[in-house]
């Protein structure tokens, strides 16, 4: 299964501020770490090694 790139959120704007709002209190510290603990949360569910892999590749910032 290749990597879904088009948008499929159904209120992009609702979960980035769900996602803002639940970080709101914390320091940098603990939203990097709660970051990387989401990122791991959600790698998780997709489940599929050449999905995430593609998904890497993408969000590299690129030189």
């Amino acid at each position: 299964m290749p990597l879904i790139r088009e948008p499929r959120l159904a209120d992009p704007d609702g979960f980035y501020e769900a996602l803002i709002d639940s970080q709101r209190d914390l320091d940098d510290e603990a939203c990097e770490a709660m970051n990387a603990r989401l990122i791991l949360v959600l790698a998780n569910h997709i489940g599929d090694r050449d999905v995430l892999a593609e998904a890497l590749r993408v969000a590299r910032p690129r030189d």
